[in-house]
């Protein structure tokens, strides 16, 4: 069951619900009792988003398109801004592939838009990075607060590719982006990173699913959320070691701030592990601000307010500074600064 096939056969009963473990915490069937009609094309200007200055190739999709493909064999960096928009409401799905051949070099810059409609928009994105390619993927979440939106990505790795990902949210009525990777060890680096910022009743889902499927594979991955209001973060990760995927050296950690007695985090870190030489571990924290640092920020004449943001600031700023392409991580930066109130 997903949103994708619900929306195909325009059938509620195709929605994942609380009843599927892996979608307990972002339940579809239950929120959507009728879905909208399909969205009207869209005539006017295309909005740009905010990567496409950075951009050897703006794409810009608005309630949905026909499948497309981008394909790089760059060796240097080819950068591409890909900007989905969901505006007037309706409900859409769209799908695409992004290919990087053996020795490529991509950067895509994915980020999301949505107007004050609600809607239901759906992403499928099957992703292939060749042998000893690169792909970092920088995706901004900018859903409207009345949206439902689903992005579920499939990753599939050659050996010694490297793949850095890095995922920001607002997130929505019900949000979800999802990352799946077949991981073939073969010298292999992945990164998954994540920030998710929080307020109002908006929701959060940040899934991913690691596979290491052969020996000498690396897997880092940290993420953290701040939450406020009545919102509420979900975080699943879950790494799998196959059997004899011998040298497995994978990392997860996720942190979270609660900034309000009403707001709520649910995270799931799994290491599933079916191989004897390995190195792996994972870490979770979920609580409220520490006090010391606070006390001591204002001791130094920092109003309350402007200590709680610049802390706040500084939590997620750990997984901005991972961000490698400059201008991508200027405009995390940015988007930091301005959900915070800075």
């Amino acid at each position: 069951m997903s949103l994708a096939t619900a929306l195909k056969a325009n059938d509620v009963t195709q929605l994942p619900s609380k009843r599927d473990e892996d979608w307990k915490w972002t339940d579809l069937r239950g929120l959507l009792r009728v879905l909208p009609p399909p969205s009207e094309p869209f005539a006017g200007e295309a909005p740009v988003g905010p990567f496409a200055s950075l951009a050897n190739l703006p794409i810009h999709v608005v309630n949905a398109s026909d499948p497309f493909v981008i394909r790089s064999a760059s060796v240097e960096p080819y950068v591409v801004a890909l900007h989905f928009a969901a505006l007037g409401g309706g409900s859409h799905s769209a799908s695409a592939q992004v290919e990087v051949a053996d020795g490529g070099h991509l950067i895509l810059l994915e980020s999301y838009e949505g107007d004050g409609a609600d809607y239901v928009a759906n992403l499928d994105l099957k992703i292939t990075v060749g042998a000893k390619a690169r792909l970092e993927r920088i995706v901004l979440a900018a859903d409207g607060a009345e949206g439902v939106s689903v992005s579920i990505a499939e990753v599939t790795l050659g050996a010694e590719a490297q793949f850095a990902q890095t995922v920001l949210t607002d997130g929505a009525r019900r949000q979800r982006i999802e990352t799946r990777v077949a991981h073939p060890g073969a010298g292999a680096a992945v990164r998954l990173d994540g920030a998710y910022l929080l307020a109002g009743k908006r929701h959060a889902d940040l899934t991913t699913v690691v596979e290491h499927l052969g020996v000498d594979g690396t897997t880092s991955q940290l993420t953290k959320g701040v939450v406020r209001d009545q919102s509420r973060g979900v975080f699943q990760g879950r790494i799998v070691v196959a059997e004899g995927a011998d040298r497995t050296d994978a990392r997860m950690g996720h942190h979270a701030l609660i900034l309000s007695d009403k707001a709520e985090v649910d995270a799931k870190p799994e290491l599933l592990i079916f191989a004897d030489d390995v190195q792996c571990a994972h870490g979770n924290t979920i609580g409220a601000f520490d006090q010391d640092a606070l006390f001591y920020a204002q001791q130094r004449g920092m109003p309350e307010e402007v200590a709680r943001a610049l802390l706040t600031e500084a939590f997620v700023g750990e997984v901005i500074d991972r961000i490698e392409h400059e201008g991508a991580r200027e405009a995390a930066r940015l988007w930091a600064a301005k959900g915070l109130g800075l």
